[in-house]
């Protein structure tokens, strides 16, 4: 899946920057697109700190430590395009819906944001069309022009989670999360149990049931099979952990693709629906049983 120099100028994916994201250019047939919704700690000069010690904007309340590493390795391992965020999620956060109390927060994780505090409809509305929606449309754009090559992609988003939340050690490397499409989450999360020594958790700390957030709008409500994949920070705070990361996920990813029993599946549009839906039962769903939901925190 390495991108060949032979490669065919219309299935090339142009990379792309601006103040809301960045595309990294890859093969639109490559049946892969990675995602980085919490990539960067950055904040438009208009906006300073928003009120916040330059030590708060280091933690991961601005962004998820060390994901965009993680993402941007699998990416060119692959030869997939990848987009990421280029704003902190304490700016607004891509990850949730426009209906969603955190899409902009003050208080996380015990850090009162005063810059987002008395924020009111008009700045709200500004945040959105400025950095929110370019994000979803241009991700929404890099899924159909995949479409348009001929391979549906599978989404792979990339997040990083606390290695201590609440004073607890959380005991695990990774996590997949997912809703009810199975069809690259399982095999992703068996691919990476079988490597000796690692603790990967399903649905924790996190769980990937979450109406609105990223995936469900990308993945979930187009029918296109999806995962998240969350690693411990501590993991992947410097280069080594993130191209150790990069090169493992990058490794089982390709096996994942490789497999001729999964490729019709996972390369077709199929709705599964959401465990989340309220008002009719999804077409399809996987064999997995349902777990109780669990409260959203800093995925």
């Amino acid at each position: 899946m390495q991108q060949s120099p032979a490669c065919e100028p219309d299935l090339l994916v142009a990379p792309s920057l601006n103040e809301s994201y960045e595309i990294l250019p890859g093969r639109a047939d490559a049946g892969l697109l990675v995602i980085c919704d919490h990539a960067q700690n950055t904040l438009p000069a208009e906006y300073g700190t928003l009120g916040l010690s330059p030590e708060e904007l280091e933690r991961h309340i601005a962004y998820d430590i060390g994901a965009y590493g993680v993402a941007t390795r699998i990416a060119r391992a692959l030869g997939a395009p990848a987009i990421s965020t280029r704003f902190s999620r304490l700016l607004i956060d891509p990850n949730r819906g426009l209906d969603d109390p955190t899409l902009i927060m003050r208080l996380s994780d015990g850090a009162v944001v005063p810059g987002n505090r008395r924020i009111d409809a008009a700045e709200r509305d500004k945040r959105v069309a400025r950095f929110y929606e370019p994000y979803h449309v241009a991700l929404d754009e890099l899924i159909e022009t995949c479409v348009a090559a001929g391979v549906p992609p599978v989404l792979l988003s990339i997040h990083s989670f606390t290695n201590v939340w609440k004073g607890t050690a959380r005991p695990w490397h990774g996590a997949i999360l997912w809703d009810r499409d199975y069809r690259f989450a399982v095999p992703l999360l068996q691919a990476l149990r079988a490597e000796k020594g690692l603790v990967i958790g399903e649905n924790e700390p996190y769980d990937g049931k979450l109406a609105g957030d990223c995936m469900w709008q990308h993945g979930t409500r187009r029918g296109i099979a999806h995962t998240i994949l969350e690693v411990r920070q501590d993991l992947i705070r410097d280069d080594a952990g993130q191209a150790e990361w990069g090169a493992r996920v990058a490794g089982a990813v390709k096996g994942i693709l490789e497999r001729q029993d999964l490729r019709e599946q996972l390369h077709n549009v199929h709705y599964f629906g959401s465990h989340t839906d309220t008002e009719t039962a999804p077409p399809f769903s996987s064999h997995a049983v349902a777990a109780e939901p669990r409260s959203k925190s800093e995925s």
